[in-house]
């Protein structure tokens, strides 16, 4: 093995707990590595090759990234926030931050809804292609749909349940600034996004004491076949629970 690698080799495995120290020793490790691995003209592939090796001979693994419990907002904030958005009397903005939270959708589920997808009588809305490329349908509460029928009825012409003012669908960039700019006018101090909501409505159905397994079905991943044959049935089961869920939720 040439002169250099065994140097980096070796440099590198005398700085090999240098992650547990602050970040100066961190800077200062990585550059005597790099320093070295330039004077001896090391390729990229031979200096991959030397961390590998290091690695494997050190049985040195990645530290497990621990896992932090979504941060949501307490029910007075969450009223804080929906009394800013009602403020601005922006219609539909109020719906679709609702529908954001009432359902638990993600942002990039909800910005493609159209309005075919929308099932007023059954209080459903099917999702085409969530996350993991699966269609699902999701719940949402008895009491929105004279709202939601309501906006319809004033915009026959969408093709999408929202749209902005050139007909064109929401970006998913569009709803995290509209989000941010009602967290702004609230004066809540705390970070609020769209991905918030869906922790916060989750959240708050587990302590309504839904199950995980009935909650897994409000939030979860069906293919569109199965949806058919089998998921309708069983959002029967969890719909009673919900819907009561819900009524108890007043914004």
């Amino acid at each position: 093995m040439p002169k250099g690698i065994i140097l980096v080799g070796k440099t590198i495995k005398n700085r090999a707990n240098f992650a547990s120290k602050d970040a100066n020793a961190k800077l200062t490790a990585v550059q005597k590595i790099t320093k070295i691995a330039r004077q001896h003209r090391l390729s990229y592939e031979e200096f991959v090759s030397v961390c590998q090796q290091v690695r494997i001979k050190l049985k040195m693994t990645k530290p497990k990234k621990e896992r932090k419990l979504p941060e949501i907002l307490s029910m007075s904030e969450l009223k804080q926030f929906f009394k800013a958005v009602q403020k601005c009397e922006d219609l539909q903005h109020e719906l679709m931050l609702k529908l954001l939270l009432y359902t638990a959708i993600r942002v990039s589920e909800l910005v493609n809804i159209r309005v075919n997808d929308v099932d007023l009588d059954a209080c459903k809305i099917f999702i085409n292609q969530g996350k993991g490329s699966k269609d699902r349908y999701i719940l949402f509460p008895s009491g929105f749909r004279l709202a939601l029928r309501s906006h319809l009825k004033a915009n026959s012409d969408n093709i999408y349940l929202f749209e902005s003012r050139l007909n064109q669908p929401y970006s998913t960039r569009r709803i995290q600034q509209v989000v941010k700019e009602y967290c702004d006018r609230s004066g809540i101090k705390r970070s609020v996004h769209p991905h918030l909501l869906r922790h916060q409505m989750l959240t708050y159905l587990t302590g309504q004491g839904i199950s995980d397994a009935k909650i897994q079905l409000i939030s979860g991943h069906e293919s569109r076949k199965s949806l058919e044959v089998y998921q309708h049935l069983s959002l029967e089961s969890v719909e009673k629970e919900y819907q009561q869920a819900l009524r108890a939720l007043e914004l």
